[in-house]
């Protein structure tokens, strides 16, 4: 994943599937180095509350697409 704002980053992006009887549960998760920057935008800024909303979007994407 790569970001532009509020700086540039580039991350890895992972899937994690766990099969769960008739159900898969699904963890989206991304990795990467955390620049001093980022440390203190963070102490400040949820990143979590920032990109939270997208990748519950995108899991609710991959689920519509997965139960057509």
């Amino acid at each position: 994943l790569d970001f532009i704002a509020p700086f540039e980053a580039h991350n890895t992006g992972e899937f994690l599937l766990r099969p769960k009887g008739d159900v898969t549960d699904v963890t989206w998760a991304i990795y990467g180095p955390s620049p001093f920057v980022s440390k203190v935008i963070g102490t400040f800024v949820s990143f979590d509350n920032m990109i939270g909303k997208d990748f519950e979007q995108g899991l609710a994407d991959l689920k519509s697409v997965v139960e057509k």
